[in-house]
């Protein structure tokens, strides 16, 4: 998740939601991204789909049965979409989004066979995202 969160950092640096993704499988980091909405102008760069695509590369397939996805920021209805038909085998959350987080929904979003956690790192993702909207509210 440290990671994840250095990704975030980039991203509240660049300007952008600070969200970071890394996909790991067999304890190897396969795939790594923050949000590049802004940079790209495209409404679908979040760093999970971005980290998604860098993975379904690197294997030559739309599945990922045997990977991990780190994440500092529970992932939109969009993201989670993409996550259920990957198939991940497991999804590790920073931070809860109340407003646009996927959980929010029933049924769950996600793949029936994915695990999901939630709370690691939370503080220091809280952190990074309080610093990036206290910076747009003072503009």
């Amino acid at each position: 998740m440290e990671l994840a969160l250095r990704e975030a950092q980039v991203a509240l640096e660049q300007d952008e939601v600070p969200v970071g993704a890394i996909i790991t499988c067999e304890n190897k980091i396969i795939a790594k991204a923050h949000n590049q909405t802004e940079q790209l102008m495209d409404c679908t760069a979040h760093a999970e789909m971005i980290a998604l695509s860098s993975a379904f590369n690197l294997f030559g397939s739309k599945y990922l049965p045997d990977a991990t996805l780190y994440v500092s920021l529970e992932p939109c209805c969009m993201c989670a979409g993409a996550l259920f038909w990957s198939q991940i085998k497991r999804v590790v959350i920073a931070a809860k989004d109340p407003t646009r987080g996927f959980s929010k929904f029933k049924p769950n979003m996600l793949h029936p066979k994915t695990e999901v956690s939630f709370g690691l790192c939370q503080s220091q993702s809280e952190y990074l995202l309080q610093t990036f909207f206290d910076k747009i509210r003072s503009k």
